[in-house]
């Protein structure tokens, strides 16, 4: 009862990403699974639930046999209350007597922290110090937490309001803030964003944004001397893309009927593509002798 009292409703500071959907995070001996590129694909997939820096509460906890179990957000499911799933209905159809609230399960997850056979009696202090890789109890503020995720070389700039180049958006925005200028350009086939910084006769900067990476970075001194860096000073793991088709989850939502089943694919045959139909040739001009068709 200790345990669920000094958790309950507490209120944390997120050191690890965690995917949407009803898969969460693991910790077992100091190790987060899934992770590396595991992880990625469940983010490329389902989107992110939460973020380094990001506050959340822990809303419910469970003690099972050989692991303790935290909702974090109000956990993947939305749970209602019972009275949530009486309807009234009428000549216009049914309505719940009591709206749903929107703002209720945003973007819930969960950690299970998991131990070998059964859960050791100790402090709820002790099960924090577990839970560090992924919870952080002790930040006083989201800027403090996420310091902590960030490689040393990218916490000093971000204290010192500097700019790296291979600094991702979120680590721009702690570092700078938000621009309050912000010009799209295309500089060929690529497309990026020119994040500026400062007014004359003060120092500007100019922060070029493809993607989530900043890929340069120009500064206009005072005394109108110019400086410009695009080497990689900094490099990070790769982020999350958009889902391939291959990720399609088995459960991913479709057009199809119940029960249809799912359209045959072309396959090739003999190793080869299947031949591509061409449109037959328009009928030719008709002549003075009426029209003319070929064969």
């Amino acid at each position: 009862m200790d345990l669920i009292h000094g958790f309950d409703s507490e209120l944390v500071y997120i050191r690890s990403q965690f995917p949407m959907g009803k898969v969460g995070l693991t910790v077992r001996n100091g190790v987060v699974s899934p992770n590396g590129g595991d992880l990625q694909r469940l983010i490329a997939v389902w989107g992110p639930a939460l973020k380094p820096g990001d506050e959340a509460r822990i809303t419910s906890v469970v003690i099972k046999s050989d692991r303790i179990h935290f909702d974090i957000n109000g956990g993947p499911i939305k749970k209602q209350k019972w009275y949530q799933h009486i309807e009234i209905g009428g000549g216009n159809g049914t309505s719940p007597i009591a709206p749903s609230d929107q703002n209720a399960n945003p973007r819930g997850t969960y950690v299970d922290l998991v131990f070998d056979h059964y859960v050791p009696d100790l402090t709820p202090q002790k099960f924090k110090d577990l839970l560090r890789p992924v919870l952080d109890f002790d930040a006083k503020s989201a800027i403090e937490a996420y310091l902590d995720t960030v490689p040393p070389k990218v916490k000093e700039a971000i204290q010192n309001h500097q700019v790296l180049v291979g600094m991702n958006r979120e680590m721009l925005i702690y570092s700078k803030g938000r621009p309050p200028k912000k010009i799209r350009e295309k500089d060929g086939e690529v497309e990026y964003e020119e994040w500026i910084y400062g007014e004359p006769p003060q120092d500007v900067d100019f922060v070029r944004m493809v993607g989530d990476e900043v890929v340069r970075v120009e500064t206009m001194k005072v005394d109108g001397t110019k400086s410009v860096r695009t080497a990689k000073e900094v490099d990070l793991e790769p982020q999350p893309s958009v889902a391939k088709a291959s990720e399609r989850p088995a459960n991913a939502p479709t057009l199809r009927r119940p029960g249809e089943p799912e359209p045959d694919k072309p396959t090739p045959t003999g190793g080869q593509p299947p031949p591509v139909l061409q449109a037959p040739p328009p009928p030719s001009s008709p002549g003075p002798g009426g029209p003319n068709y070929s064969l």
